[in-house]
């Protein structure tokens, strides 16, 4: 009974020193880029659907002709 408390105190010792090693990270920069990406991605996205809706609205107008 003995080993398996020491186990468990460890385990939570462990846990403890590894969340306070995440606490102390800073996110600041990841969450950056991925803000950046994201704003990028979308005006990429953006170029790409008016390019569709061009050549689909030329395509329509050039068959009324």
């Amino acid at each position: 009974m003995n080993k398996v408390l020491k186990r468990g105190l460890l385990a939570v010792g462990g846990a403890a020193v590894a969340g306070a090693a995440s606490a102390a990270t800073d996110t600041t920069a990841l969450t950056a880029a991925i803000t950046d990406a994201g704003t990028a991605a979308g005006v990429v996205g953006t170029a790409v659907l008016v390019v569709l809706v061009s050549i689909r609205a030329l395509k329509y107008i050039r068959s009324a002709l």
